[in-house]
């Protein structure tokens, strides 16, 4: 049975759109023999996943759950759930799954998920035992996220403290939407307080009080706990979340509308950095899709300084690095450290919101220009290192121009670095139409300076890069025809299994054709 059951049949995209993806680069048909330590043995336990993006009709697909594998090919067993605009969630939520997967040398690997919902493929490359970065890689559709190694959480007590959470998808017209807040457990499940900001499609509902509506409940094995989120603008939201520890959560909503899924983390021990830090956001605007990234200084009260944005707002690159500041505005932290910021100089947003968490500070714009969302994070390296392995994820739009309609691409690379390039392998999902096992190479245009800010040219697409910690970069597309943002990380050594940052990362969307009518 085949995913496409739940969702409404659509003609393929057209050859020319086709063609035109990645960048507009040519596809070799050589690679490199692949470099590595890895195995199917790296891929053994329980591991959280998920995968966030479009279906081949161009709706929004979603699916997160928790897989057991067994270290030689083989998942055993697991849950998964499945939400999308064309997807009826009653049969698709909670699924049971089996399958199997492998894992090459350099840790790129395939798994295939098999569930009563359908069958769906991922694309992954892990950079330990412990944590890789998915796409899916089907007929179905594509979306990108994360995977990672689960340690059990066996009792709501564990959950007990504060959170803070970003979420992303669409409102029940299908219009992008996004939502930041923060919330505090007690040790039966009960939010004791809470806070939500949401923007759906440019409009801003700001400083919701999250009122308790029931109790968290833990899930059994590998199924999903479920919670609530009730505000009284948008009343009950229900969520399946899948715990990566006590720390760390996957949230996918359950209920008919709207769809919100992303990332929950712990503010125990978070606050706002002081000194530089790096950051990107993604999203929509009256053009079409938008996405920066940039380097700015805290000091640690939610002023910034120094501020230097790279931007691509549906295609138009500005390389120039725009200068911005961002001033806290009066009253301070409030619930959940949250903070409204008002920017000088930055594009498409005038003001964010922010709220502290151990993965970073949650960002999402609150006027009505556009809709972005993303996070920063302290920088604490301005190095990249040669003769080093990394996986890479990229998660982007394209835009095929002559008026054809965008569509989503989700990519996986591996690679190895030299002191003035890098060369690897990559896999391409072209909203449906999966690429395996191409060869990567890339220059540096301009090598990374003094702040952790550098380029690279490669012969799909070109993303300038941003050093969180030296093992950890974010990546801004910068090309005119497709429009990304993602991340590469260190791989290190695959017995190591060295946890990475979530780096809760927003997709930039498509709100409209009209939008990209209008500029094109």
């Amino acid at each position: 049975m085949s995913v496409r059951n739940g969702i409404v049949l659509f003609l393929a995209l057209s050859t020319l759109a086709l063609l035109l993806a990645c960048g507009g680069y040519s596809s070799p048909k050589v690679q490199p023999p692949p470099s590595g330590g890895f195995s199917n043995s790296n891929l053994n336990g329980t591991y959280v996943f998920s995968s966030t993006g479009s279906d081949f009709n161009g709706g929004f697909l979603a699916t997160a759950g928790a897989l057991v594998a067994n270290g030689s090919g083989t998942i055993t067993g697991g849950t998964m759930d499945l939400v999308g605009t064309n997807v009826i969630q009653s049969g698709t939520v909670a699924q049971s799954i089996t399958g199997s997967y492998s894992v090459g040398v350099d840790g790129r690997g395939q798994a295939t998920v098999i569930s009563s919902a359908g069958t769906i493929k991922f694309d992954f490359v892990l950079t330990s035992s412990s944590h890789g970065l998915i796409t899916e890689f089907d007929g179905n559709g594509s979306g990108s996220g994360t995977l990672d190694l689960q340690t059990a959480v066996t009792s709501l007590s564990q959950l007990q403290g504060p959170y803070a959470f970003s979420l992303s998808g669409v409102d029940a017209t299908g219009n992008a939407d996004a939502t930041a807040g923060a919330f505090t457990l007690d040790g039966a499940g009960n939010i004791t307080v809470g806070v939500q900001d949401f923007n759906d499609n440019g409009l801003p509902y700001l400083n919701l009080t999250v009122t308790p509506v029931n109790p968290a409940v833990l899930g059994t094995g590998t199924g999903p706990g479920t919670i609530k989120l009730n505000t009284s603008t948008f009343n009950t939201l229900t969520f399946d979340f899948y715990p990566i520890d006590a720390t760390r959560w996957k949230l996918i909503e359950t209920d008919t509308s709207p769809i919100l899924v992303g990332d929950v983390s712990t503010q125990t021990g978070a606050s706002i950095p002081t000194g530089q830090m790096v950051f990107t956001m993604a999203g929509v605007d009256s053009f079409g899709p938008v996405a920066a990234g940039g380097v700015m200084t805290s000091d640690g009260t939610g002023n910034f300084t120094a501020g230097l944005e790279d931007l691509n707002d549906a295609g138009t690159v500005s390389q120039a690095q725009l200068s911005f500041t961002g001033t806290a505005v009066a009253g301070g932290p409030g619930v959940g450290g949250r903070l409204i910021v008002n920017l000088a100089g930055f594009s498409p947003a005038t003001q964010i919101v922010i709220y502290p968490s151990s993965e970073g500070l949650l960002t999402l714009e609150t006027d009505t220009a556009a809709l972005a969302a993303g996070a920063a994070f302290a920088q604490k390296s301005t190095t990249l290192a040669a003769s080093q392995g990394y996986g890479l994820n990229l998660s982007a739009i394209n835009i095929p121009g002559n008026f054809a309609a965008p569509f989503e691409e989700d990519d996986i690379a591996e690679f190895v670095t030299t002191s003035s390039g890098f060369s690897g392998i990559v896999d391409l999902n072209d909203q449906g139409s999966p690429t395996f096992k191409q060869k990567f190479t890339g220059t540096y245009p301009f090598a990374i300076d003094s702040t952790g800010r550098g380029g690279a040219n490669t012969n799909y697409f070109n993303y300038y890069f941003y050093d969180v910690d030296g093992s950890t970069f974010l990546l801004l597309e910068v090309d005119s025809n497709q429009i990304g943002v993602g991340t590469f990380q260190l791989q290190t050594t695959p017995a190591a299994g060295a946890a990475q940052p979530a780096i809760p990362m927003f997709r930039p969307a498509v709100r409209t054709h009209a939008a990209l009518r209008r500029k094109q």
